[in-house]
């Protein structure tokens, strides 16, 4: 990898070839908080709408461009072809190791929100990119290609209409006694194409009775809320709960789709002010946060859940790095358990459970020397003289 494709986007020049495609209206597809205030500071300016698909990096968004003096429009949703105003160019700028099928997910949605003759472009860090040119030839047909110093662009021009595609994967899940289920997913989204390993330890050490009030926090595609609201049988109740608006959906269709009827959806990053998140209104927490953000989401999850917990009441989190979370949870709750399952540590804190320290790993046994057999004369084959 060359020193300038590790130099991110949002410390670089924006290519001429973009500068001239930039027309306005605009979307900006995604991109980190420094990455659209460093494009926006160097575009024309003009009516600019920013696409982001998570509460929490949306908010960063709408903070980053208030601090720069940047006036754009900041909207979080399930769908790129939900955007309040149809742009003339969207400007795409994926992360580097993003989510395949999402990638082509936003392509072929930016297609639909761009009017006959609109304009796609992509500003990729790689010096060359491999994976969009190949993936805009199949859904434009014709590129345009600029191999630059300040990075990969390319771009093209929308044609006739094509049929929408909603990219979805269907699973199968079961949990202890729980008949299996059919989940939704989509990319983008938690859980994509499989009930996540991590997902699946939790749900098999939590303990969840009839009747119980149960909190998923960072639902994803609901499985896990599901599986337990289904435990939890006609007179509990699940809360599903997710910065995603995608993942929110998604979770409303497995929950109805699996016959739950006590169920309800919020959108939330805080945890904080909502009707249906009450403090001390729960009498079970789920809790999974994402590995790449362990220390901080992991935090903000422990701080809400011992708000959001019943005295006596039970919480779970699942991680694979139970260093940070484990702080976490001292603070939050002061004593808690933790056991391993299936590679992950489950940080509970369930008063009917005996306290148990997280297991070391067991050391690796010492191979056996293998046996020699006894020697009992070396003949040379040949001799080295010195010349």
């Amino acid at each position: 990898m060359s020193s300038r494709q590790r130099i991110p986007l949002s410390r670089r020049t924006v290519p001429g070839p973009l500068l001239e495609h930039a027309r306005c209206p605009r979307v900006v597809v995604m991109g980190s908080p420094a990455e659209v205030v460093n494009l926006l500071r160097q575009v024309p300016a003009g009516p600019t709408t920013c696409f982001q698909m998570d509460m929490h990096q949306g908010q960063a968004v709408f903070d980053a461009l208030a601090e720069a003096g940047i006036e754009a429009k900041v909207e979080v949703l399930a769908d790129l072809w939900d955007i309040t105003d149809k742009p003339q160019t969207a400007i795409y700028l994926p992360t580097r190791a993003g989510e395949r099928d999402l990638k082509i997910d936003l392509v072929e949605q930016a297609y639909q929100i761009l009017p006959k003759d609109g304009q796609f472009v992509v500003w990729s860090s790689e010096s060359q990119d491999r994976f969009f040119p190949n993936l805009l030839k199949k859904v434009f047909r014709r590129i345009h290609s600029h191999e630059t110093d300040q990075g990969h662009v390319i771009w093209c021009v929308r044609g006739e209409d094509k049929p929408r595609r909603k990219r979805e994967r269907m699973y199968r899940a079961r949990v202890k006694e729980v008949p299996s289920q059919a989940f939704i997913s989509r990319p983008g989204v938690f859980g994509y194409g499989r009930l996540d390993i991590g997902a699946r330890a939790l749900a098999e050490i939590a303990d969840i009775r009839p009747g119980d009030r149960v909190l998923d926090m960072g639902c994803g595609n609901g499985a896990i809320g599901v599986l337990a609201g289904l435990q939890a049988g006609p007179k509990g109740t699940v809360v599903l709960a997710d910065s995603q608006p995608r993942a929110l959906e998604l979770a409303s269709r497995n929950a109805s789709a699996a016959g739950l009827s006590n169920f309800h959806t919020v959108l939330t990053y805080t945890f904080e002010d909502d009707p249906y998140l009450p403090e001390s209104g729960f009498d079970v927490v789920l809790a999974n946060p994402p590995y790449f953000a362990a220390g901080t989401i992991s935090r903000m999850f422990a701080e809400a859940g011992s708000r959001l917990l019943r005295p006596g009441g039970r919480f779970y989190l699942v991680t694979r790095q139970p260093d940070e979370p484990g702080e976490a949870m001292a603070q939050s709750f002061g004593e808690f358990d933790a056991i391993m399952n299936r590679g992950y540590t489950i940080l509970m804190v369930d008063p009917e459970q005996p306290l148990r320290p997280i297991p070391e790993p067991e050391p690796e046994p010492e191979p056996e020397p293998e046996p020699v057999a006894e020697i009992k004369s070396i003949k040379p084959i040949s001799r080295l003289k010195r010349r």
